[in-house]
């Protein structure tokens, strides 16, 4: 059983993101990622200024004037929804969590997909995957979805990218729209990424929180690894030691998305303290930009 606490969460977020893609994204995700190929849908007659390539020349030699093909875009896609379950995505310093926001992430993506009638898929992973949740259509099927992100408890703490995008390749066998959603805080994945982006559109979103950049201004700050359970006690009234983790960590983030610039993959930055919904439409209108 639920509780009342958690149910009223999965709701609001259900509402939220339902809102957030029929008002502020209405269009724009259609727009950015569009079907693999076309399909004949009926035939017209010629008018001028029409592409002569389209004639179909049986149809117009048998009514004895010229009529052209018409085709529409092979819309539905299956949008794969890769999300990090590992212990660091459990640290929030502002009015989320890391995975609460991932969860917002995913949930606006998936209603996206589905007011498109493309199909949604999930894979929940830590160190291996968790959970796998073959794509689906319908309103039904999102509320599953979004509900898994918040009850489902994932059996290791560490985090292994690269098994996750192996499992990917062996479940879809057919090209995806896959967001891979997580803090990249895991082991050499690089390789594993490159081949799968060949495949795969393949959108990377890093999340991460204000509080993993800075310590505290005073006092001896013992700082525990959520997914191994080391230990490292620091002198948080030190400038010096301040500025040294700031830069640490900076310099890591700094890492993580010259990985994913080399892996040739779009990254989303997202902060626990960022509107998700704003950081989603200014990567959409930054695609229609491109792509025009």
């Amino acid at each position: 059983m639920l509780s009342p606490e958690l149910v009223k969460k999965i709701r609001r977020i259900h509402i939220k993101s339902a809102r957030t893609v029929n008002t502020i994204m209405a269009g724009q995700y259609k727009s950015v990622f569009r079907g693999a190929g076309i399909e004949f849908e009926e035939v017209r007659e010629y008018s001028p200024g029409d592409d002569v390539k389209n004639i179909d020349w049986k149809v117009s030699a048998r009514l004895g004037r010229p009529y052209i093909k018409l085709y529409q875009e092979e819309r539905e896609l299956v949008v794969m929804l890769l999300v990090d379950m590992s212990g660091s995505c459990g640290f929030g310093t502002t009015t989320s969590l890391k995975q609460e926001t991932a969860a917002e992430v995913a949930a606006i993506i998936a209603f996206n997909a589905i007011k498109n009638n493309d199909k949604v898929g999930a894979i929940l992973f830590s160190d291996h995957v968790e959970k796998y949740i073959p794509p689906k259509k319908g309103s039904l099927h999102i509320w599953r979805v979004i509900k898994e992100f918040f009850t489902f408890r994932p059996t290791h703490k560490t985090t292994d990218i690269q098994s996750a995008i192996s499992y990917l390749a062996k479940v879809s066998r057919k090209r995806t729209i896959t967001f891979l959603i997580s803090d990249f805080l895991s082991p050499d994945y690089l390789c594993q990424l490159k081949i799968a982006s060949k495949r795969h559109e393949i959108i990377s979103i890093l999340i991460s929180d204000p509080g993993e950049f800075r310590l505290p201004e005073h006092g001896i700050v013992s700082l525990t690894d959520i997914e191994t359970g080391k230990q490292l006690l620091l002198d948080a009234s030190d400038k010096q030691t301040g500025r040294n983790f700031k830069k640490l960590k900076n310099k890591e983030y700094s890492n993580t998305l010259e990985v994913l610039k080399t892996a040739d993959v779009d990254c989303i930055e997202i902060s626990t303290a960022d509107s998700v919904a704003d950081a989603l439409i200014k990567y959409f209108r930054y695609r229609e930009k491109i792509s025009s």
